[in-house]
């Protein structure tokens, strides 16, 4: 496996690696398979614990005749597919997955935990032409198995691309990736990764439903967001690793919540590839990775890429343009910057943390001077930008341990390039940031403990 889960460990070049500073722009992403929830599942919160991520570098098959190979994850079976390690075969490291025909590529294992969604990269091989190919899953031990979704993914660049497919079920399940179209004309597959239904094989605890442990949205949902495209200024997007309510109108999230634990940590390098989210309503403006350029605002991070280093598809989640919003290059490369190097340094140290970031307002000061909208008006420049983290220790049934005495940081900066390096300077109340935005936070708390939290004003960095 290519990925190799290791606790976050703090550096002087981890702190600057993990800011959100601009950096270059990788080949775009070209997801075809939505991972959203709708409306009607909002009481099923995706768990955020990755089962595992197999990159199929530990196993060799050099004929396309129907074998199993043995890889870190388990067995899995290949049929008119084999195992590339040519300079044709588009892949992350050395090794990927060939298929041609109708070939497949299948687990001969269970996974007990359910999956909330699978991950996959594809390309084409070489100079092949398109092909397409769908996932099935099976909860029998592959006695049968039932299609994901109703949509083929079509692989047409020899450049990896990315596809979700949202599963949300639990209990054990296998599954098969099928190459439906195209002939001969092959296809790579890599980085196959599971996230669980639930969290109960990941450090943090157990539990199900809306309020499971490590879910993004434990907390509540502070705009009462939804999924329909009439909404659309306040638009839920779960994006797995993270969950948001995006504008449409400003071309940005109002808010973005997510779960930072000892499992989202890992030893994944930046990924930079900063990219339109091309799965946003039809006929909606999709703000692309150059939309910013000479602005003299960064691509600041709502979800950081450092809070997501576990895996490839982590990372590259936290790069859609819909986390980003338009921060002066200060505020994001050195106030920001430390206060998530914080909050993960608060993880390292053996808790686990729910994070809640927003802006608002118009008109912040960047490198190049003020400004209330960017890209000919399309996203519109905060004044100001939030965030609440909720800090607890490592442990099990998260909801019910978050009490009075939680510690909780509320912190609330300007948009302006003057701003002091010193996020402490900026310690606010949870009260004080729903009284400027207009939200109500913290909502799946008991009543007496939201009271208690909200007006609670935290010491800094203790």
């Amino acid at each position: 496996m290519k990925i190799k889960h290791l606790l976050f460990t703090l550096s002087t070049a981890a702190f600057f690696l993990s800011a959100c500073q601009k950096s270059a722009v990788a080949p775009a992403f070209n997801s075809q398979v939505s991972a959203r929830i709708s409306a009607g599942n909002l009481n099923k919160s995706l768990a955020i614990t990755q089962t595992f991520d197999e990159g199929f570098e530990s196993g060799s098959k050099t004929a396309y005749a129907d074998a199993s190979v043995t890889f870190t994850s388990g067995s899995w079976d290949l049929n008119d597919a084999l195992i590339g390690t040519s300079t044709s075969d588009a892949k992350t490291g050395t090794k990927s997955v060939r298929i041609r025909n109708t070939g497949t590529l299948g687990m001969n294992f269970d996974v007990s935990t359910g999956a909330s969604t699978v991950t996959l990269s594809y390309a084409v091989y070489g100079s092949d032409g398109s092909s397409a190919f769908q996932l099935w899953v099976s909860s029998n031990g592959g006695s049968s198995y039932t299609e994901v979704g109703t949509t083929s993914v079509t692989a047409s660049s020899t450049s990896l691309a990315t596809a979700t497919f949202t599963v949300n079920q639990s209990g054990s399940l296998r599954f098969q990736l099928r190459k439906t179209t195209g002939g001969t004309n092959r296809i790579n597959i890599d980085e196959f990764t599971i996230n669980s239904f639930d969290s109960s094989s990941g450090g943090g605890g157990t539990g199900g439903g809306s309020t499971a442990d490590n879910t993004n949205l434990l907390l509540g949902n502070p705009s009462g967001a939804t999924s329909s495209i009439t909404n659309a200024d306040n638009y839920l997007i779960d994006q797995t690793y993270y969950t948001e309510s995006y504008n449409r109108d400003k071309g940005e999230p109002n808010w973005v919540s997510w779960y930072v634990g000892s499992t989202t940590l890992g030893s994944e390098s930046r990924a930079n590839d900063f990219r339109a989210d091309t799965n946003l309503p039809t006929g909606w403006y999709e703000v692309q990775a150059t939309s910013y350029s000479g602005s003299g605002f960064d691509r600041g991070h709502n979800c950081p890429s450092g809070d997501r280093t576990s895996t490839t598809a982590a990372n590259e989640a936290t790069f859609l343009m819909d986390n980003m919003i338009p921060q002066a290059p200060k505020n994001n490369e050195q106030t920001w910057a430390s206060l998530e190097e914080y909050g993960r340094s608060l993880v390292s140290a053996g808790s686990e943390i729910y994070v809640i970031m927003g802006s608002y307002g118009s008109g912040g000061t960047g490198s190049a001077g003020s400004a209330t909208t960017i890209n000919s008006g399309n996203v519109v420049v905060p004044s100001n930008i939030w965030k609440v983290i909720v800090v607890i220790p490592n442990g099990n049934n998260d909801l019910s341990r978050i009490t009075s005495s939680t510690r909780v940081i509320a912190v609330n900066t300007p948009n302006i390039n003057t701003i002091s390096t010193d996020w402490t300077q900026y310690i606010t109340t949870v009260q004080a940031i729903e009284t400027a935005t207009g939200y109500s936070l913290l909502t799946n708390l008991p009543a007496a403990v939201r009271a208690a939290l909200e007006t609670k004003k935290d010491a800094g960095a203790i």
